[in-house]
């Protein structure tokens, strides 16, 4: 796992704030509805983990960074919260039904996280990995990431992070889109909550500050107002053990 996968501790409790949800469309198409027991693996502070939840599923959440950790002990009490990384699962051999990741898997090393996921997954197990990724056919979401970068995790492209065998089937690719409330004047906290953010100078990070705050006073569709929605394609991808 790189240095910038572990850079959102500092702001774990910004991240939580302002990073959206999953729709539980998306969690219902990655493992479906009945209630089974899940690894959400690099569970950050529990986002995913809380649709899981709300699904009735029972949740066990895995997370490498101490801080992003606690905020998801502290979201989701009576939730198994624990230390590790998606290289090293502390879990038993075949211990849960399915393995989702948000917004995550673009962290692992696959060559050493596929056959520990394969490992504590159950016979005919499922693995998801799932993204949030803004919705840039609208015109002020294109222009935010003009300033900001894309986030191409996917989509309509194919799956791009590398073979899935021996340990899995090939992907199938699963599209939700939905809308996610954010004040006007956050959308630099949602800037402020990426590694890129993070890990960048204090030069870089006053050029975002900048230019994200000149596009909220005076892009059309966000000037003078208090909220918008944000567009989103959650792009789930499937597999099934081997």
């Amino acid at each position: 796992m790189s240095t910038s996968a572990l850079s959102f501790g500092s702001a774990a409790r910004l991240y939580d704030s302002i990073r959206p949800a999953y729709p539980a469309q998306a969690v219902a198409r990655a493992i479906g509805t009945e209630p089974v027991r899940v690894l959400d693996l690099g569970a950050g502070t529990g986002l995913l983990t809380g649709v899981l939840r709300a699904a009735g599923h029972e949740v066990i959440a895995v997370e490498p960074d101490p801080q992003m950790r606690a905020v998801a002990a502290e979201r989701h009490p009576g939730t198994q919260v624990l230390a590790g990384s998606a290289e090293d699962i502390p879990l038993p051999d075949g211990s849960v039904d399915a393995v989702v990741v948000g917004q995550a898997y673009h962290w692992f090393t696959p060559q050493d996280a596929l056959p520990q996921i394969h490992r504590v997954l159950r016979k005919d197990g499922v693995f998801a990995p799932m993204w949030n990724v803004r919705d840039d056919r609208t015109p002020w979401v294109a222009a935010l990431s003009g300033v900001i970068g894309t986030e191409g995790y996917g989509l309509e492209r194919a799956w791009q992070y590398g073979p899935v065998t021996p340990w899995f089937t090939e992907p199938e690719l699963a599209l939700t889109e939905h809308t996610v409330t954010v004040p006007t004047d956050r959308l630099i906290d949602l800037v402020r909550s990426r590694s890129y953010y993070l890990t960048a100078d204090a030069a870089e990070q006053a050029r975002l500050d900048r230019e994200v705050g000149e596009l909220a006073a005076t892009d059309p569709a966000l000037a003078g107002r208090d909220s918008v929605e944000m567009p989103y394609r959650t792009c789930v991808y499937r597999m099934r053990r081997a």
